[in-house]
């Protein structure tokens, strides 16, 4: 053990003080490599993989196996396509009240409002309806509103009960219809 350590001594002795700081040098230009080019080398090379990927997919859209995505204003044009009308309006409207008709609910005569929203211009139909019903009758209601009905948004739903042993709750829910313009 002790003799590779003479001979490493008499390298060393031997190149001195130039010898060591080249010897400096080697290992930090190894460790600039391993620290600082190597990360870009990896990043280049999945830069590579994912052009030929790239190149790979379009040359399936050319040969018609593959569907580009969906863009997003493709998206919005289908949701904007998917809503009711304004006239649909009475009909969406109609379907509320089968709804609640279905679960046993009493709605009473509620207050309405047409509207346009500014940012997405589309139609917005405010509906405050007030309820009567047991709990599990409204929350199947709502459920059922939020199944059948996408295009109904439920902002607020207020129910209260006269005294703790009632069964029947009142209160109201507020909710918005979007409509489309077209």
């Amino acid at each position: 053990m002790s003799v590779p350590s003479l001979i490493l001594r008499e390298h060393v002795q031997r190149a001195g003080w130039p010898g060591l700081g080249g010897a400096a040098l080697v290992v930090l230009v190894l460790a600039y490599g391993m620290f600082s080019l190597l990360p870009d080398w990896q990043s280049l090379d999945s830069l590579r993989q994912n052009s030929q990927k790239a190149s790979e997919f379009l040359e399936k859209v050319a040969n018609g196996t593959a569907v580009l995505p969906v863009v997003p204003q493709q998206q919005l044009d289908e949701f904007h396509r998917a809503l009711p009308t304004q006239l649909d309006a009475t009909s969406a409207i109609d379907r509320i009240y089968a709804m609640a008709g279905k679960e046993k609910i009493n709605l009473a005569r509620g207050e309405y409002s047409l509207g346009i929203d500014p940012k997405t211009q589309l139609a917005r139909y405010q509906i405050l309806l007030p309820v009567r019903g047991s709990y599990p009758q409204l929350r199947r209601f709502l459920h059922a509103l939020l199944t059948e009905l996408p295009a109904v948004v439920i902002e607020d739903v207020d129910l209260q009960r006269k005294r703790i042993a009632d069964t029947e709750l009142t209160g109201r829910i507020r909710m918005t219809l979007y409509l489309s313009r077209s």
